[in-house]
């Protein structure tokens, strides 16, 4: 999920926090495009479990860091990327590999690189327009014995909670995060795409007026 800290979403770390606590979410994966801040942010503001991720956008689109604990620069090639979340004891998921409608989806050869590095793939996103490009991700991860996720991708309160992963409490480790969720079962639920026309709104009011304040009361 994103936070105003990504150029497509208006969501506060505040309001985020609060509708997850609204929707029984009690572990969450913030992952901002090319920053850690929100998910900073939501682990100083949440009750619960959240892991600081960051969306990267390296050199041939995007790949997701998991249990980070500073930010990634992007443009740097998929291989680079995903040794620098290593190199912080992080995990490598690829998001929404195969959905043909995003700029930012990584590419072929960017997931060919990437993959043998790789510890997740979503093979389900909520955004994804077309069931076939889900079910390519799936067949894709059970060829590489890759491990699974189902995402909301959520930039906006209402998507907060339509899609989860109910799996066994872990020890707050990657390796314990990664056991768990190979145990996991996905419960999805798509968006309408008309959730991009709010997110392409979002990014042209952003770029006119800019990112709304923080509202540090707000999550109370």
């Amino acid at each position: 999920m994103h936070s105003h800290f990504s150029p497509d979403s208006m969501m506060s770390p505040e309001r985020l926090v609060r509708r997850c606590e609204q929707v029984g979410l009690n572990c969450i994966a913030v992952t901002d495009h090319n920053t850690t801040a929100g998910a900073l942010r939501a682990r100083e503001l949440a009750q619960f479990h959240v892991i600081i991720g960051e969306e990267v956008r390296s050199s041939e689109g995007e790949i997701t860091g998991l249990f980070l604990d500073e930010s990634i620069p992007a443009g740097l090639t998929p291989v680079e990327t995903a040794r620098r979340i290593k190199d912080q004891g992080g995990l490598v998921s690829v998001p929404h590999p195969f959905d043909r409608f995003r700029r930012s989806v990584i590419t072929t050869r960017g997931l060919e690189e990437v993959w043998p590095h790789a510890d997740i793939i979503e093979v389900f996103n909520a955004r994804n327009n077309l069931d076939a490009d889900n079910r390519k991700a799936r067949e894709f991860a059970a060829a590489h014995d890759l491990i699974g996720s189902a995402v909301t991708d959520a930039h906006t309160v209402v998507e907060l909670g339509r899609t989860y992963i109910e799996m066994p409490e872990f020890d707050g480790t990657p390796g314990g995060f990664k056991d768990a969720l190979s145990q996991g079962a996905l419960h999805t639920r798509k968006m309408t795409p008309l959730i991009h026309v709010a997110t392409r709104f979002t990014v042209l009011y952003k770029k006119l007026f800019g990112a709304p304040p923080s509202q540090p009361n707000e999550a109370k």
